[in-house]
């Protein structure tokens, strides 16, 4: 869809504008600051897009009669808004009324307000551009599982390099090796000689107890002189009792310092066992890496699959990652903020016709930054691929139409001389279009 031809009457600044737009290319609205150039775009956007367009003040300030906006565009669908509240009014060939819905249906909102998309955050241009691709939740999956796989992969690159780092700090022992000592034998001899020395703790409480008994008896003899003999054969008796009692307890030190021998060794073998496990470990953190750098790399050659395996607008646009990993615009390789004006306005055009092919224009305000050069090569580039461009720029120069003091007062067609490039064509009168088919109940056009 194109726009054949415009007037507009009492919009803004605009005093009276009739133009009739180049079928391709640039048509280039001139004229000195505050003649109307950006009205008349204003009005455009406004009769097509819809009551959130609506200009703060829409009516003339000098303007006798109401505003008023007319707009034909190819296949003889004539869009009018005018009367007091500016009403929408769309209308066929054949005099079928339609309303907004219908302009919705073809009219890309980026088309009337391109410079929305040129001031978006990088990652939502991008964001545009996989939506209008049909890839960004496919995008969106890829890239989770390559967070996830890369994450993983570099846990556990550092646990190999903790282990490895351990296993080169530890201690090693290499008179005591790897097996570990059994004191369970000489833990049982320990037990037995502690259980023998407490079997003559007893009897050496006894032995005690006896000769305490001999002390008693040799008082009773002292006492009992008539059992004097008798006593005292007693306490002989129980005096060599108690001498046979007595014997000495075993000495532990030998069975404990093999203990502690074990035990010393014991701990230099468990210190070559974490080394050697640690080692262990990191060459399994190290496997488990290289086989998650696999699937990263799988899984961003995924990626690069579906990216370069999907029709972009532009055989130079690609999309890429920002240092948070977030997608954004590349254009022949580059970042957004190191293209030229140039580029960007070719990046946002390409992908206003992607997003909807059926809309064939776009308004461009204030393209003082293209330079003649610049200027005719966006011309070619847009005839090239059949879109219509209506722009403003400061200055008469090079312009289609000149706007002075809110009337349109000259149409100028003259090619950019100093540019050997084909030039803006002149406003052409458009072929006439078919008929369209029978619109449906449902009050909409079959395009």
């Amino acid at each position: 869809m194109k726009i054949v031809r415009f007037e507009l009457e009492n919009v803004k600044k605009v005093r009276l504008a009739r133009i009739a737009p180049a079928e391709s290319g640039l048509t280039v609205i001139g004229g000195a600051n505050a003649s109307g150039k950006t009205s008349i775009l204003d009005g455009i956007i406004y009769a097509l897009g819809g009551e959130k367009y609506r200009p703060t003040a829409l009516q003339n300030d000098e303007g006798v009669t109401p505003a008023r906006i007319s707009i034909e565009l190819d296949g003889g669908l004539l869009v009018e808004r005018k009367g007091k509240n500016a009403a929408l009014k769309v209308t066929d060939k054949t005099g079928k009324k339609f309303g907004q819905k219908l302009l919705d249906s073809f009219c890309e909102q980026l088309a009337l307000n391109l410079p929305k998309f040129l001031v978006m955050r990088d990652e939502d241009k991008a964001a545009i551009l996989l939506k209008t691709l049909g890839i960004e939740d496919k995008l969106a999956e890829i890239d989770k599982r390559e967070t996830a796989a890369y994450n993983k992969r570099h846990d556990y690159g550092v646990i190999a390099d903790q282990k490895m780092k351990f296993a080169r700090e530890a201690r090693e022992y290499p008179e005591a090796g790897t097996e570990l000592v059994d004191v369970s034998e000489l833990t049982k001899q320990a037990a037995e000689m502690a259980e023998r020395n407490n079997d003559r703790a007893m009897r050496r409480h006894r032995a005690m107890l006896a000769g305490e008994q001999a002390k008693e008896k040799r008082n009773e003899a002292e006492k009992l002189k008539l059992k004097l003999a008798e006593t005292v054969h007693e306490a002989e008796r129980l005096e060599a009792l108690s001498a046979a009692e007595v014997e000495a307890d075993e000495d532990p030190a030998s069975i404990m310092e093999q203990i502690k021998e074990a035990e010393t060794t014991n701990s230099k073998v468990r210190t070559n066992l974490d080394k050697e496990l640690a080692v262990q470990e990191a060459e399994r953190c190290k496997a488990e890496y290289a086989e998650l750098t696999a699937a990263v790399e799988a899984i961003r050659a995924e990626r690069d699959s579906l990216l370069f395996g999907t029709s972009m607008p532009l055989p130079e646009l690609t999309i890429g990652k920002n240092k948070d990993g977030k997608p954004i615009l590349l254009y022949n390789g580059k970042a957004w903020d190191c293209t030229s004006t140039s580029e960007q306005y070719k990046v946002a055009v390409a992908i206003v016709q992607k997003l909807k092919p059926e809309c064939k224009f776009v308004l461009l305000d204030r393209l003082e930054s293209f330079d003649k050069t610049e200027m005719a090569k966006l011309d070619q580039w847009l005839q090239e691929r059949g879109l219509q461009a209506i722009c403003t720029r400061v200055g008469s120069d090079d312009a289609s139409i000149i706007i002075e003091d809110g009337y349109c007062v000259d149409e100028n067609a003259e090619p950019f001389a100093d540019v050997s490039t084909e030039s803006i064509s002149a406003p052409a009168t458009p072929a006439p279009a078919p008929a369209p088919e029978e619109p449906a109940e449902t009050g909409e056009l079959d395009w």
